[in-house]
């Protein structure tokens, strides 16, 4: 089996080493096409008016001046155009991406990218302490993810699905197990912190803050994490509400 690895945190980040040991553990064919730099939040985000540049970093493994959609079209179109993979895996991602992060991650756009061109694809990401990036347990993701990763291969991938698998924040003999949950929604936690630099110019800075109350919704991803468990969700590509098309028909309809 081959397997193409790429994240949105960047060529060098633990995440990406983190990754690397999961896909290991279930084949030697491992190949790397991540983010020269964060990309971070940019979602399925494309350069169109920007060169690609590509740097090999190591045997198997590249760089790319670009975002996570870039680096698996780049994987996938050129260096591995002879000998396309049999799984993508993006990710892990420091920090979950459940609930409505899951529009704003590049992360889960990596996954996006290789289920649209054709690739069974699933992205990954650990829970962290909110605000202590220097305490993320990967370990948890280490030891789990190869197992979550073969029972997604024994399932299989339905056409236009791809799988998001979030970590708890827990170490790994803390972890309750697994449950399939849906999409959660959660309260914006994005904010513009106001700044001033050292000439006392005003600027913003986008940074997340915990939002305290309002009803967890059950059966979501952000219950199963909550309550010490890796969540696993089917993402579809179908973005359509089916079930709006027909009463917006007799809507037009009505109105000439």
């Amino acid at each position: 089996m081959r397997i193409l690895l790429t994240n949105d945190d960047g060529i060098h980040a633990p995440g990406l080493v983190a990754l690397e040991k999961i896909a290991h553990a279930l084949t030697d064919d491992v190949w790397v096409v991540a983010p020269e730099l964060d990309q971070s939040g940019l979602s399925h985000s494309l350069s169109l008016n920007d060169p690609l540049r590509l740097r090999h970093v190591g045997e198997k493994k590249f760089a790319v001046r670009g975002t996570p959609s870039d680096c698996v079209i780049m994987g996938l179109r050129r260096i591995l155009a002879d000998g396309k993979p049999d799984l993508v895996l993006s990710g892990v991602n420091s920090g979950t991406n459940i609930a409505d992060d899951v529009t704003y991650s590049g992360t889960i756009a990596g996954a996006i990218e290789g289920t649209m061109l054709g690739i069974p694809s699933i992205a990954l990401s650990q829970g962290y302490p909110l605000g202590e990036r220097a305490r993320i347990p990967y370990e948890t993701s280490v030891e789990h993810g190869p197992r979550v990763v073969r029972s997604l291969i024994d399932f299989g991938f339905p056409d236009n699905i791809l799988y998001n698998v979030n970590f708890p924040n827990r170490t790994p003999d803390k972890v309750e197990g697994v449950r399939i949950a849906t999409q959660g929604r959660m309260a914006h936690g994005l904010h513009a912190e106001e700044r001033f630099d050292g000439r006392g110019n005003q600027y913003f800075w986008l940074a997340y803050r915990k939002n305290e109350g309002g009803a967890v919704p059950p059966g979501s991803d952000i219950e199963a994490v909550s309550a010490g468990f890796i969540s696993v969700t089917a993402l579809r590509l179908d973005l359509t509400a089916h079930d709006l098309a027909e009463p917006l028909r007799h809507h037009f309809a009505r109105r000439g």
